[in-house]
């Protein structure tokens, strides 16, 4: 084997127990704090077909918007900085921008804008900034990080005046973007789409696909045990199974086999058939604690299975990953979080980020 893959990278994977209906469960302050998702993944073992309720919260899903060669200093801009700052939940990503190679650029619903940027960019833009945390000898990329909800950043104000010269004529960054803004009533019609008209944005839908599963070995999971009943059943183990399970990956570790070394933690079950449901696209944190709340009440009546799975996966090329904290790549990028709701309403969640990432909350 190459002494390259023989390496393993360091992960951070944060574990927590608790319950929903804890006072001081922060199940919804994870949730709100990963602002740019691209897929979902639910898996519900002893169901055949989405529940039609869980069909329903994901069918009213938030639309985006793709927009090609948009100007960053247009955030800046009138309607939609009033918009960013004002009604809030705006999320923007730079479009197939590479975190480790080229400039990329978010806004959060905080109402922060975050420029990942190299080092020629950063000092022709003379924006104040910091070097990135993931420098090697010397800085090569900076962080700029600018609150448009702060009063040092209102139109009219100098600070202002020199932050959109700077993007708009000292070096006008273009990039395509992904837009969305979580339905709340305000715009249902078409407020953001109409902000983004003169760039001619490209309305897409959230994906829904499913299909069900045969024949699946399952683990035996219990609330009370989140390390697991034996050492082959840690959060470790039970990520590993569960996206080998997503992936379609055969876990039965035949003798034969030289593929697939994953198992099935013990103790398990082999149940005759488990629901696998994705969710596609540019999806917000609120969209995603909606479906939380919907998969929480599938227990309300009797089911066979104690237990579900939400993963939730972030973009590999975001400049942050939990709130503003500054998200790095290396070698895959990975930042993403897993719910596994119990019908008692407790539940385990697991962060995980690669080597280059602050520990998650």
């Amino acid at each position: 084997m190459s002494p390259e893959l023989e390496k393993c990278p360091r992960s951070v994977l944060v574990c927590e127990k608790s319950n929903f209906l804890n006072e001081k469960s922060r199940h919804d302050i994870h949730v709100s704090k990963h602002n740019f998702n691209y897929k979902i993944s639910v898996l519900i073992p002893e169901c055949a077909i989405l529940p039609a309720n869980i069909a329903r919260v994901i069918n009213n899903f938030s639309p985006y918007y793709f927009v090609r060669d948009f100007p960053v200093y247009e955030l800046l801009q009138d309607q939609i900085y009033e918009t960013v700052v004002n009604k809030g939940n705006v999320y923007a990503l730079s479009y197939n921008t590479r975190i480790d190679e080229d400039n990329t650029i978010a806004l959060l619903s905080s109402g922060q804008l975050v420029l990942s940027l190299d080092k020629d960019t950063y000092e022709q833009l003379g924006l104040e900034g910091r070097p990135s945390l993931y420098n090697h000898r010397k800085a090569m990329r900076y962080i700029v990080t600018l609150d448009l909800r702060d009063k040092t950043l209102a139109p009219g104000t100098k600070r202002y005046q020199r932050v959109l010269s700077s993007l708009k004529d000292r070096l006008p960054l273009r990039y395509d973007f992904l837009f969305t803004q979580h339905n709340t009533g305000a715009d249902e019609d078409g407020t953001l789409y109409q902000l983004l008209s003169q760039y001619k944005p490209v309305k897409h839908q959230p994906v829904l696909s499913s299909h069900t599963l045969t024949n699946v070995p399952c683990p035996t999971l219990y609330p009370s045990d989140l390390k697991g009943a034996t050492l082959s059943c840690d959060p470790h183990s039970f990520l590993e199974w569960l996206g080998a399970v997503n992936l379609d990956i055969n876990c039965e570790n035949a003798a034969d086999s030289f593929l697939s070394t994953f198992v099935c933690p013990e103790p398990q079950s082999c149940v005759s058939q488990a629901l696998l449901c994705n969710v596609t696209g540019f999806i917000s944190p609120e969209d995603v604690y909606l479906l939380l709340q919907e998969l929480r009440q599938y227990f309300d009546e009797p089911k066979f299975t104690p237990w579900l799975s939400l993963t939730v996966h972030g973009y590999m090329d975001s400049p942050v990953s939990w709130g503003a904290t500054e998200h790095g790549f290396l070698k895959g990028g990975e930042n993403f979080y897993n719910f596994v709701c119990f019908k008692n309403q407790d539940y385990w969640l697991h962060m995980a980020t690669g080597a280059q990432d602050g520990c998650p909350p």
